[in-house]
């Protein structure tokens, strides 16, 4: 959708009886946010926060939600503080805090821009530990990338049209031709209000379609079902750390295939996405490696696959 050169994230940190939970939402522009925006948004809320009962972390998050309009990602950051916090008073990560088997955290993909076909195989030969990468395309110069990447890798392919497609026969002919090129899927095929075109294009294509910024939140769900195979959840898109799992339960009862996403952020928020990643069939969790200024340690990436920390709560060491 965009390039630039830094993007502005907003942290928090909640304190209570010595314990610090750390939190961070990363605003974009598609969702009418941005850092300052969403800082504002908190401050009238700061006393609330400051006395509330954090172990009702659900009750909390809940009256956060009623009290705040939008800004999801300033409720992510205040969530995913409050999750942090109890796992570390609970002296237990957070996804052991769940159930999960850190085992299963699954392969992430590593996201390649739009660019030259010249620096596009550039990116590609920089990215060659990771076995599963995510190509941006929905312009003009689809092919030429594609082509591109496959001029220097036949690696497993995931794509990612940005809501980039229009017409809806553009869009069955480019899938289709995606579908010769090795790629698994498509995310966000066409414009996330253009769901019936989404009906017809699924119809006419075999490549499962996962819906990015058309699965916004839990309510969003249910009117996917005949338009997408899957859906991509972000924290700091749906508010944080416990509507992410939500999501995910929702999409899976609904026969949903589930991948965790996420913006360019620091290690906070990866690696609360990272938490939850046992849960679902694929990852896409590389925004902090993305970025040259991380403030945290936290999940790292072993031959592609996440290796979540065994610290309490979301296990990060700060390093800066």
């Amino acid at each position: 959708m965009s390039s630039s050169e830094f993007r502005d994230t907003l942290h928090v940190k909640f304190n209570r009886d010595g314990v610090t939970g750390y939190g961070e939402g990363a605003p974009i522009v598609r969702y009418h946010e941005d850092a300052i925006t969403c800082q504002k948004a908190l401050e009238p809320h700061l006393a609330f926060l400051e006395s509330a009962n954090p172990w009702e972390f659900e009750k909390l998050k809940s009256e956060l939600f009623r009290k705040i309009e939008g800004n999801f990602a300033a409720k992510a950051a205040v969530d995913i503080a409050l999750m942090d916090w109890v796992g570390k008073r609970m002296n237990v990560p957070l996804y052991r805090l769940l159930g999960l088997d850190a085992a299963d955290a699954p392969v992430t993909t590593f996201s390649i821009g739009i660019d030259t076909p010249e620096i596009t195989r550039q990116k590609v030969k920089e990215a060659e530990a990771f076995p599963v990468l995510k190509v941006k395309v929905g312009l003009k110069t689809d092919e030429p990338t594609i082509e591109a990447v496959r001029s220097v890798t036949k690696k497993p392919l995931r794509v990612d049209a940005n809501e980039g497609w229009t017409d809806k026969e553009e869009a069955v002919r480019k899938i289709n031709w995606l579908e010769t090129q090795g790629v698994e899927f498509v995310e966000q095929p066409m414009p996330a209000s253009m769901i019936e075109e989404t009906k017809w294009v699924r119809k006419r294509v075999h490549l499962p379609l996962i819906a990015d910024e058309a699965a916004v939140n839990v309510r969003a769900i249910p009117k996917l079902v005949d338009a997408y195979d899957g859906i991509n959840v972000k924290l700091d898109k749906c508010g944080g750390f416990q509507e992410a799992m939500r999501m995910i339960q929702v999409a899976q009862s609904l026969g949903f295939k589930t991948m965790l996403g996420c913006m360019i952020s620091s290690s906070v928020s990866v690696t609360a996405a990272a938490h939850l990643s046992p849960l679902v069939d694929y990852a896409d969790l590389d925004g902090n490696l993305l970025i040259a200024n991380d403030m945290f340690s936290g999940v790292t990436v072993r031959d592609g696959k996440l290796i979540l920390p065994g610290d309490p709560g979301l296990g990060l060491k700060k390093i800066a």
